[in-house]
Order: structure tokens, then C-alpha cells, then sequence
């Protein structure tokens, strides 16, 4: 159970001046517990929604056709159907083009920096393990969306609805 703070918060995390240097900075347990549980919230929400509705009819932002179409100038080698190799996704010369695209929704889309789980193929159940990795929550929506518009996850849906045919 993750520790409500109430109006004023513990001490040590009130606001930090100037001077805090959040790279050393000390980890506080019940903020670790509360980012856990609410990336494992958004994880399996996201699950839930993907029951219930076929991928290739969601909307995940309201500007999900513009962050397509750039994920698709920025990466066009990206294929949403295979599996994600962290590696060549982190590595220098990628991680910059990566901070460069997730840095442009600063402004548009909220919590776009936000970490996030990603399933690293989309034929993958959430509860596949070491089949998840860690990205910040613009990284979700590219990836998720461009499977979405691809059709690849509307087994999720279809496994969940075998009476209904496909439309």
C-alpha cells in the first residue's frame, strides 16, 4: 500500500532549492513505491483497454496521427512487429535520436517523459517475463501506437472476443 503524504509532504521532499542535485540524491522509499505502482497501474489499464476494444480503433493521445507520421520520418527502419532490441534502441548514436523525438512532445503531451513498461514485442502478454522493458511514456505511446495502427494488437481483443469476427 503505497503511504498517502497528505497536504504537506514528509520532510526531506519538500520543495528542493536551487542548489538540490537530484543525481545524488538520496531514494525515498515510499515515492519509489508510489512510481512502481503507478507504472504497473498505467501497464495494466492500457491491458484492459486492449481487452475491450481491438488496438487498430484506439486513440491513445489526441494527436496520435501527428506523433505516427513522425516516428515514421525520425525511424523509418522501425518495424512495430518485431521484437525491440534494447540495445541498438539505447545505444549512443539512437538514445539521441530517441531524446530528440520525446523531447518535442514536452509541451503536447502530458507526462511524456514519465517511465513507463513496453512489452518488447506486441505479440507478447504483459505477463511474459524479461519480455518487458522500461521507456519513457512517449516511447510507449510510438511504439503502441504504430502497433495499434498496424493491427497488432487486436489478437489481445480477439483472444478475449473468439465469438466476434473480425471487422
Amino acid at each position: 500500500m503505497v503511504q498517502q503524504f497528505g497536504p504537506e509532504p514528509p520532510p526531506g521532499l519538500r520543495k528542493a532549492d536551487a542548489g538540490f542535485d537530484a543525481e545524488n540524491a538520496p531514494n525515498h522509499e515510499g515515492i519509489e513505491m508510489a512510481f512502481a505502482e503507478k507504472v504497473i497501474q498505467h501497464m495494466e489499464t492500457y491491458w484492459k483497454i486492449l481487452k475491450n476494444k481491438r488496438g487498430s480503433q484506439l486513440r491513445l493521445t489526441k494527436i496520435d496521427d501527428e506523433i505516427y507520421e513522425h516516428l515514421k520520418k525520425d525511424f523509418p527502419e522501425l518495424d512495430p512487429a518485431v521484437d525491440i532490441d534494447e540495445d541498438v534502441m539505447k545505444n549512443k548514436e539512437n538514445k539521441e535520436r530517441w531524446r530528440k523525438f520525446l523531447n518535442f512532445y514536452d509541451k503536447k503531451v502530458e507526462d511524456f517523459n514519465f517511465g513507463t513498461m513496453l512489452r518488447k514485442n506486441p505479440k507478447d502478454d504483459v505477463e511474459v517475463e524479461n519480455r518487458i522493458i522500461f521507456v519513457p511514456r512517449m516511447q510507449f505511446y510510438a511504439f503502441e501506437i504504430a502497433r495499434n495502427k498496424a493491427g497488432l494488437n487486436d489478437w489481445i481483443y480477439e483472444q478475449e472476443h473468439p465469438e466476434e469476427k473480425k471487422e
